[in-house]
């Protein structure tokens, strides 16, 4: 395998480079000294950011691209083996790696670097940590997978020992790291279309805590099943588990209440004894068990708790988790991520917490494979909801088996006893919506896939 040597910057070109990541470490890369050269479908404000730094950016992906200077060439897992550069590349033998790989072998030149796993919870808790170290005038580079509004976007280049990155287990991407300090938020069954079963994620995960070096430090959620399953074998010597449940672990929360906007605040415990009061001002009884992992990496790095308050009190959330859209005919459009089963169940269960007279979520599911696996589980947990409006499945990276569909959540849900209505267009969920939705109540788009757009739509007009 080809091995990034920052002592010895060379010319890497990145097929793909319009992405937000791979804008972001090209970025890295060329501000340490390399030469950097990418391609892109077309013409974005990234491309033209990247080009305004003095990367040579070009528009349209071609073989003559691929030029014989090249020392490396790097791509997103969305090029497909037949891109003519991909097939030049490869034809004139230069050393190729995909995207996961580039970030690991970038991981390495840190001392300090902390990945955040998890099958839910990843980019709150890691946008939360940034804030942290943002505030500890850390100066740290910062891979986050949503936009995140204290560093302007996804990615933050630091020039510090420092570097915080949000990783993901999808097709096992997450064992191409090095990291000195791991958090696992939870385990659960998702991405299907990947993994065979829960068994083969929890094997994914185990894999990912043993990449630690002995002298690294594994935080982990004291309440995942079979807990001792992720301990065989572990590397590293230092541990810390956190949980909601009293002070069995090392952090714990104690006498949680929440605001009237579903805001939780918590006594911390740590090793048993308790601590300061902690406020957050971002919504759901799930946040509380997402910031006891970000405090005690930030207790374990030296960070003085007063600034790992004032980092978490700063921090008012992220693009697309449960983010406030606007008001319209005096309800309430917020807008969440939640694509799995225990996501739409920690959202529906925050805005209890709230004083909406009534809460509507219209849901689109994302991808067939997963829809289809967690079926009962989907419907469960939207029934927690008033009423329920469902779009179309996202087909996302898959095609449509021609065996699932939204009507057969919505037969499920309607068999719960809550309300549910399906519409093939966003036109006539916008209008179903108009007709139905009142003053004082909450109405949230949820879904990975693009339903941001129907409450964006409707505040438009």
């Amino acid at each position: 395998m080809y091995k990034i040597d920052f002592q010895h910057p060379c010319h890497i070109h990145f097929i793909g480079i319009g992405g937000i990541s791979m804008s972001g470490f090209a970025t890295l890369l060329h501000e340490a000294g390399f030469t950097v050269t990418g391609s892109d479908g077309k013409q974005s404000a990234v491309t033209d950011e990247l080009v305004r730094q003095g990367i040579q950016v070009v528009i349209g992906q071609r073989a003559e691209n691929i030029t014989k200077d090249i020392d490396v060439v790097v791509y997103t897992a969305a090029i497909n083996p037949d891109n003519p550069e991909f097939v030049a590349a490869v034809n004139a033998g230069v050393p190729m790696m995909d995207r996961a790989e580039m970030v690991g072998q970038v991981m390495r030149i840190y001392a300090e670097s902390i990945a955040v796993a998890g099958t839910h919870g990843k980019t709150t808790t890691t946008s939360m940590l940034a804030h942290i170290l943002l505030e500890a005038d850390k100066d740290p580079t910062i891979s986050v997978g949503g936009m995140l509004p204290a560093i302007g976007g996804q990615i933050r280049v630091g020039h510090s020992d420092t570097f915080l990155l949000e990783a993901c287990e999808y097709t096992n991407s997450f064992l191409k790291f090095f990291p000195q300090i791991s958090i696992i938020l939870n385990v659960d069954a998702d991405h299907l279309d990947f993994f065979k079963d829960l068994d083969d994620i929890r094997n994914s995960f185990r894999l990912f805590a043993r990449k630690l070096p002995e002298d690294g430090l594994l935080v982990i959620n004291g309440e995942i099943p079979n807990l001792d399953y992720f301990m065989e074998d572990l590397p590293c010597r230092n541990v810390l588990t956190f949980g909601r449940d009293g002070g069995q672990y090392n952090y714990s929360a104690a006498d949680v209440t929440f605001d009237e906007s579903g805001c939780p605040s918590y006594t911390l415990i740590k090793d048993g004894k308790a601590q300061e009061r902690i406020d957050l001002h971002v919504v759901g009884d799930h946040n509380v068990t997402n910031s006891l992992s970000a405090i005690a990496v930030a207790d374990y790095i030296g960070i003085p708790r007063e600034q790992t308050l004032a980092g978490l009190a700063s921090f008012h959330g992220t693009d697309r988790r449960f983010q406030h859209k606007g008001e319209l005919n005096g309800f309430t459009i917020v807008d969440d991520y939640a694509h799995h089963p225990t996501e739409i169940e920690a959202t529906l269960k925050a805005v209890r917490n709230t004083s909406y007279t009534k809460v509507w979520c219209v849901f689109q599911p994302h991808t067939y494979s997963r829809t289809k696996e967690l079926l009962h589980q989907f419907a469960e947990a939207l029934s927690l909801a008033d009423h329920v409006i469902l779009a179309d499945i996202y087909a996302a990276r898959e095609v449509d088996p021609g065996d699932i569909s939204s009507r057969d959540l919505q037969k499920l849900i309607a068999e719960k006893g809550t309300p549910c209505e399906y519409f093939p267009s966003f036109s006539e969920i916008e209008k179903f919506i108009l007709k139905n939705v009142m003053p004082g109540e909450l109405l949230i788009t949820m879904g990975a896939g693009d339903v941001v757009n129907i409450g964006e739509s409707l505040l438009r007009g």
